[in-house]
């Protein structure tokens, strides 16, 4: 055997003990490694109404979906858009949640009251949803999200839980609420294109301060958002 067959025979098999100099589909030599993208973060709506406080406010979570047709006589919506809207018109205009209008506004956790209106994009489309809370007296929260149509406001959700500590991660809405054993409830929904509906539902026992970015084990998808139940 020549001394360049040597060299080429022992080139091939350091190149076959190292894996291979170039694998099918990999990246060559020299070939830059292509970017990773950033994970969204579960980002909490009202920061102060997170964690184990016994102030947190709010039995185990329930929720329901009503079908997504316009609130009678709710205010209409301009050029301005969702953001300028009169949240107690809203929620007295939402059967469901007229009783809850005229609750006092509360800014932090302890008592009962309307906290104050949170605006994110649930639906994917730019535009903000408007996303309510209400603390009650007998501990439960009550959460509901309202988007826009062609002016019309439309409710897409509604749940309930005690200490209720609701997070965005992307356009999905993470819905934490603790029981008094300690045990947490977490439902992830997100928006089908008609309403927000439930993609992961878990019963975490003896965890109630579990990882606020940590997202819930998958389960298959519900048809509509949960068991429904009257906030009330």
């Amino acid at each position: 055997m020549s001394r360049l067959t040597r060299r080429s025979l022992a080139a091939a098999l350091l190149c076959a003990g190292l894996g291979g100099c170039a694998a099918p589909g990999g990246l060559g030599r020299g070939e830059p490694a292509p970017p990773v993208s950033a994970q969204p973060q579960a980002k909490p709506l009202w920061p102060m109404w997170t964690g184990e406080s016994p102030k947190a406010g709010g039995a185990a979570v329930s929720s329901q979906a009503p079908p997504p047709t316009p609130l009678d006589g709710a205010p209409t919506v301009g050029p301005e858009g969702i953001e300028k809207i009169d949240v107690r018109a809203v929620l007295k205009a939402d059967r469901p949640m007229k009783s809850f209008a005229d609750k006092k506004d509360i800014a932090t956790p302890g008592r009962p009251g309307l906290r104050p209106p949170r605006f994110n994009d649930l639906t994917g489309n730019g535009k903000p949803e408007l996303i309510v809370a209400v603390d009650t007296e007998t501990g439960r929260s009550i959460l509901a999200v309202y988007t826009e149509v062609d002016g019309k406001i439309l409710p897409i959700l509604r749940t309930s839980g005690r200490r209720l500590s609701p997070e965005t991660v992307g356009t999905d809405l993470l819905v934490r609420t603790t029981d008094d054993d300690g045990s947490a409830h977490v439902v992830r929904y997100h928006w089908d294109g008609v309403r927000m509906v439930v993609v992961s539902d878990e019963k975490r026992f003896g965890n109630p301060t579990a990882d606020p970015g940590e997202c819930p084990t998958q389960r298959p998808p519900a048809s509509g958002t949960g068991k429904g139940s009257d906030p009330r």
